[in-house]
């Protein structure tokens, strides 16, 4: 099978992309598409962080949140995180869909991420299911990976998207995009 195959939806003869990567394939998603207020799905991907060298986070029990403009987020469960790498960071910020976001410097073999991961402790209802998951900023690790896709960091320092080959329309991040 080829990286990337054609198809056509016989309901509404809507062409569509898929990427394949090892045994999974994305469909291709524009991300001005996704929903306002978010949307959480389930993730059964292989979902992986590196930092310092070492494998920090490895699960397939993540969840994803779709926003408007904005690269997937995706919350890996705590029990699937190396434990001693989170460490409690005094910096908030509040998400008018979510509630308040806690924060974690990322920390293992000597090196420090600063505010490099987050939480919801106590998300509002739509977003219980991801209660005290923690979802890491690409740039700061190694690598992190959607399947056995390396992605790339959502631009900008605020949003912590996980962009993948499949994604299409312009990311919200990047200069001149804040207030979109």
């Amino acid at each position: 099978m080829r990286a990337c195959e054609r198809f056509c939806d016989p309901q509404d003869g809507a062409i569509a992309a898929l990427t394949l990567h090892g045994d999974w394939i994305l469909e291709t998603e524009n991300v001005w598409d996704y929903p306002r207020p978010p949307r959480l799905e389930r993730v059964t991907e292989r979902l992986a962080v590196v930092f310092a060298g070492d494998l920090i986070a490895d699960t397939r029990g993540g969840y994803r949140v779709l926003e408007t403009s904005h690269a997937p987020t995706y919350y890996l469960p705590r029990t699937d995180i190396l434990a001693g790498t989170l460490a409690t960071n005094a910096q908030r910020s509040m998400c008018e869909w979510k509630g308040e976001a806690r924060y974690f410097d990322v920390v293992h073999l000597g090196r420090a991420a600063p505010a490099a991961a987050g939480t919801y402790e106590t998300p509002v209802e739509d977003f219980n299911a991801i209660a005290s998951f923690v979802a890491f900023y690409a740039e700061p690790m190694d690598a992190c990976y959607v399947g056995e896709e390396l992605v790339t960091p959502q631009s900008g320092n605020f949003y912590g998207g996980w962009v993948t080959k499949n994604l299409v329309g312009p990311i919200k991040g990047a200069t001149g995009t804040t207030h979109w």
